[in-house]
């Protein structure tokens, strides 16, 4: 009991001690702040680098080798492909999507700026064909009115089978979502239900132009509203190896958001019938989009199933492996993070560095309870001296001091994870208060397309971090403690 009431008297009555229960509390409170704002910049970032992807893309080569070692290529057509990824229960949504690359120009006034890249160069537009389910959602959109009246959540759900499963662009991917984004400078389509509809004030004089959806920053970039026109320029591959432009005006309708500035600045959508035949048929489509019922349950294995099961009906392409068995050519099955792997991975490594660098203030402070234990054990040589002199063992003297480490660790432990906590909860309300009082903005908004700083508590680093604050502090204050264990008394009380 007395090494209890020792180790706290010396504790309160010694104000340095306080100096390593501050120093606890600022690493583990820093350490618990910053790395919920790197967990919540990672999450925000997974979201953000994802964008319109979907759980998986299915991307069929154009020749390589089937099983059976004969030539196999692609078919012309998504419907093999979806017939056979609808009868996987783990799939819920596919749906197919035509890609191609083209120029963009408008009238003479912006044909310069729609066709230099930020450098000067030509910058290539990623034309994207999507696959809605219209005359469904013509029926979804005169409700929309009546479901927004009720308080209903407007979703799709139009083209959608008995089974709840459907293939439209809209259950695949989140472009929806974009489309209903709330916009930093573009201007959104008139109805997010039906995006390629005309918008109301396009009049022409000629042949109506089918819409095209650009994105935000592509189109605020280029000075274009809802109801201007362009021309897409594009070049086709002919059967004689030569090459063939081809060209359309389309009528802008709006703009969608995702939040990743290099996709709203080089991306459109439009119709993939529209497209298709703006390449005169030349494909179909590109890619098929999945979305699982449960990514993370199903996506990895959902993967490695359809790449062998494709590669076994012909519908992707393989090749030779080392020991001569046919394996499928990478990149045609891919699950969305393949797609981003290089930048999640180097948010991941981000945060394990400083987490690591950040790690050192636990030992800066344990450096400091260090310290303040080896300057008591030597002012306490005669307190020491006339413990042992009535009784006190060693082992309980070297726990009084332990006691005293212990303390420390546990007040600034606590304190420290308290303040973390809520630093994190309310980092925003802290930017904002610290802007103002400033006068400076510490989070711009805009450069990173949040429109707050993420944040996010991990209990199990909260856990970590609290006992790695213990066990550093322990280990610090175990040194002392074990010397004023051997401490003699009989030299103590003679030197005092």
């Amino acid at each position: 009991m007395y090494r209890v009431f020792l180790s706290w008297r010396y504790l309160l009555t010694r104000r340095t001690n306080w100096i390593g229960v501050g120093g606890i509390f600022v690493a583990v409170g820093a350490l618990i702040l910053i790395l919920s704002i790197m967990s919540g910049f990672l999450e925000s970032s997974r979201a953000m680098l994802r964008g319109d992807l979907s759980d998986l893309a299915i991307a069929p080569s154009q020749e390589g080798r089937g099983t059976d070692g004969s030539s196999a290529s692609s078919t012309r057509t998504p419907a093999p492909l979806l017939e056979r990824l609808f009868a996987d229960e783990r799939v819920e949504a596919a749906s197919p999507r035509l890609v191609w690359y083209a120029q963009a120009a408008g009238d003479g006034r912006r044909t310069e700026r729609l066709m230099a890249g930020s450098a000067g160069d030509l910058s290539a537009i990623q034309l994207i064909g999507v696959e809605l389910r219209t005359p469904a959602l013509l029926a979804e959109a005169a409700a929309a009115p009546l479901l927004a009246a009720l308080g209903l959540p407007l979703v799709p759900t139009a083209g959608r089978s008995a089974d709840g499963r459907a293939r439209d662009e809209f259950s695949t991917t989140e472009f929806f979502h974009s489309l209903r984004r709330e916009p930093l400078r573009g201007m959104r389509v008139q109805n997010p239900l039906l995006p390629f509809e005309r918008p109301r004030s396009y009049r022409t004089d000629g042949r109506p132009a089918a819409a095209i959806v650009m994105g935000e920053s592509l189109m605020s970039g280029l000075s274009l509203v809802p109801g201007d026109e362009v021309e897409v320029v594009t070049i086709l591959p002919s059967p004689d190896g030569s090459v063939t432009s081809a060209n359309r005006r389309f009528v802008v309708a709006g703009s969608f958001r995702t939040g990743a500035h290099a996709l709203d600045l080089e991306r459109i959508y439009m119709d993939r019938a529209e497209l298709e035949d703006l390449l005169s048929g030349h494909r179909e489509y590109s890619e098929i989009l999945v979305r699982t019922k449960d990514y993370d349950e199903y996506g990895a294995a959902l993967k490695v199933d359809l790449e062998r099961d494709f590669l076994a009906a012909g519908l992707i392409a393989g090749g030779y492996g080392r020991n001569g068995e046919i394996v499928a050519f990478p990149g045609q099955v891919k699950t969305w993070e393949d797609s981003r792997q290089n930048l999640i991975g180097a948010i991941k490594n981000e945060r394990v560095l400083m987490a690591i660098m950040l790690s050192l203030i636990l030992v800066v402070s344990g450096f400091t309870i260090f310290s303040i234990l080896t300057m008591m054990v030597t002012e306490k040589r005669r307190d020491i001296g006339i413990l042992a002199a009535v009784g006190a063992t060693p082992r309980g003297i070297m726990s009084t001091f332990l006691l005293i480490g212990f303390w420390n660790a546990f007040l600034g432990t606590l304190l420290g994870a308290a303040g973390g906590i809520l630093g994190a909860t309310y980092i925003n309300d802290i930017e904002i208060w610290l802007s103002d009082l400033l006068g400076v903005t510490i989070f711009n908004r805009e450069i990173y397309y949040f429109d707050e700083i993420p944040s996010d508590v991990e209990p199990m680093t909260v856990l970590w971090i609290a006992a790695g604050a213990f066990t550093s502090t322990l280990l610090f204050s175990a040194i002392p403690a074990w010397r004023a264990a051997r401490v003699d008394p009989l030299v103590a009380l003679r030197n005092q």
